[in-house]
């Protein structure tokens, strides 16, 4: 058959027409798994205390119940990306479900804190494959123009499981702590079977073969031995061996990671769009961003089930003021700086930011519930009017070819400042407290404690949130020092794709 007569042919209507409706069951498929793994982040951090209480973890084991899963999404969400490339995107979300699902239940079934870290690594992995995947889906399925009302249905989706997040892990641990992992597995049930049967293989796999496992395995080592050595050094000591050699870990590996990206042929981490030094600042003001900031709910999860005594259903309606005040202010303030620039609206986030993060220094366990919920909603408006702007300065200034690159840049670096925030705040927090007293304060039985028990923790806190605003303030800085961001830029740029980003960036840097 003559190709180019083929392709000059009308496309029949049953054909347009079933092409036109494929767009909306695959937006169903992405939007399940963005629900998916936005509302387990919550559920889980709620049931921290209780878990403790169940399974008997150290404290260590309890931190990394959170950085296992964090550090296995970030890693892996670029070789996810790869790999589905190279073999199929459906095939791979499909195995995303399958797997986020299998870790899931050996998540209930777990009988001590190794175990359940276990589990949520390889859950991790299924995110990783969820997170790549989902966004490549809808922009095979959705012509161009349409492809902003995509993203944004699927953030929003994402948004909603934000906020229901910790509420369901009140009201599931409540039954037991078991079913904060054991409700995904209906839902990656329904969303494989559903994957499956509606899902197309529309891309073109990719003829170049290549996946950077150098690269990956460096970073991945590194990374985790530079974590390692910040959550245990402050739990025991900064001269135990173990800390010693994850700090020489880090020192070795993570510079060279940078040499192995800097000459591999198919790196996992592509530095030369770092060469542009508008994308340059803005990432490394996302990953001061990520450092300064996503401990809060770590820290948050323990001040009111632990110092104010609250159950998991109250602390998690307490937690929602931080993600309603970035919904709010990320769509406004992608509309603004897309209309006039992102370089001051990105500062002023984070100066918000410094400053909600200031006035939470002055709680105490028997402050009162407007004072937390005002600085938590401080802070996320603070969120939302960096991460619009500065996702708009970063994926603006890049050719439309490269921005699966530099976004997969951003949520690595982003992720990392994450983790190693989760990392400083365990050290900072517990540091100097008796055990017996952690104890009770991280599995939330701490309304028999004294005040002058308490008052250790919570100067520990203040210490922490002081350091994290003092970041804040030095990413302020970092923001100021770009070049000013010129809209238009990039050709097709479009305000939604901030917004989409900017609460996306939110999923997948929460445990």
């Amino acid at each position: 058959m003559n190709v180019k007569k083929s392709l000059d042919r009308p496309v029949p209507k049953h054909a347009a027409s079933t092409a036109d409706s494929y767009k909306w069951w695959a937006l169903s498929c992405t939007s399940l798994g963005m629900l998916l793994v936005a509302t387990n982040s919550g559920t889980l951090i709620i049931a921290l205390p209780d878990l403790e209480r169940a399974l008997g973890t150290s404290l260590l084991e309890l931190v990394w119940v959170i950085l296992a899963y964090m550090i296995s999404s970030t890693v892996l969400v670029l070789t996810a990306g790869r790999l589905s490339d190279l073999f199929g995107r459906k095939q791979a979300f499909v195995a995303a479900f399958v797997i986020f699902g299998l870790a899931s239940l050996g998540a209930g079934f777990a009988t001590g804190g190794t175990s359940l870290i276990i589990w949520r690594i390889i859950q991790g992995v299924g995110g990783a494959f969820i997170f790549a995947n989902g966004p490549a889906l809808v922009t095979d399925a959705f012509p161009k123009e349409r492809l902003g009302f995509a993203m944004g249905t699927n953030a929003m989706v994402a948004a909603v499981g934000l906020i229901l997040g910790p509420v369901l892990g009140g009201a599931l641990v409540a039954i037991s702590w078991q079913w904060v992992f054991w409700f995904n597995v209906p839902l990656t049930i329904i969303g494989a079977v559903w994957s499956a049967v509606v899902l197309r293989e529309l891309a073109v796999r990719d003829a170049q073969r290549g996946l950077d496992i150098a690269g990956t395995l460096t970073f991945v080592v590194g990374l985790t031995g530079l974590v390692y050595a910040i959550s245990r050094g402050g739990l025991e000591s900064w001269t135990e061996m173990p800390v010693v050699v994850g700090f020489i870990l880090a020192a070795i590996l993570l510079p060279l990671f940078v040499l192995i990206e800097r000459h591999g042929r198919a790196p996992m981490l592509d530095l030369s769009i770092f060469a542009n030094r508008l994308f340059a600042a803005a990432t490394g003001a996302a990953f001061i961003n990520g450092l300064s900031r996503f401990a809060l709910m770590f820290i948050f999860v323990f001040y009111y089930q632990g110092a104010q005594g609250d159950d998991p259903i109250t602390a998690g309606l307490k937690l929602a003021p931080m993600a309603i005040g970035m919904l709010i202010s990320s769509p406004l303030a992608g509309v603004w700086a897309d209309r006039h620039g992102s370089r001051a609206l990105a500062a002023g986030g984070m100066l918000v930011t410094a400053a909600g993060l200031a006035l939470m220094t002055t709680m105490e366990p028997q402050s009162s519930y407007w004072e937390s919920g005002t600085w938590l909603a401080l802070v996320g408006i603070g969120s939302g009017m960096f991460n619009s702007p500065n996702t708009a300065a970063m994926m603006g200034t890049v050719p439309a070819d490269r921005r699966g690159v530099a976004s997969g840049a951003r949520t690595v670096l982003q992720n990392t400042g994450a983790v190693i925030s989760i990392a400083f705040v365990m050290a900072a927090v517990t540091n100097g407290i008796p055990k017996p007293v952690l104890f009770k304060i991280f599995s939330g039985l701490a309304t028999g404690l004294s005040d002058a028990q308490l008052r250790p923790f919570i100067e520990n806190m203040h210490n922490a949130l002081w350091v994290l605003a003092v970041i804040s303030l030095i990413g302020a800085g970092v923001s100021m020092m770009r070049p000013k961001h010129v809209k238009g830029q990039a050709d097709d740029y479009n305000v939604a794709d901030d917004v989409e980003e900017a609460i996306l960036e939110e999923v997948r840097a929460v445990p």
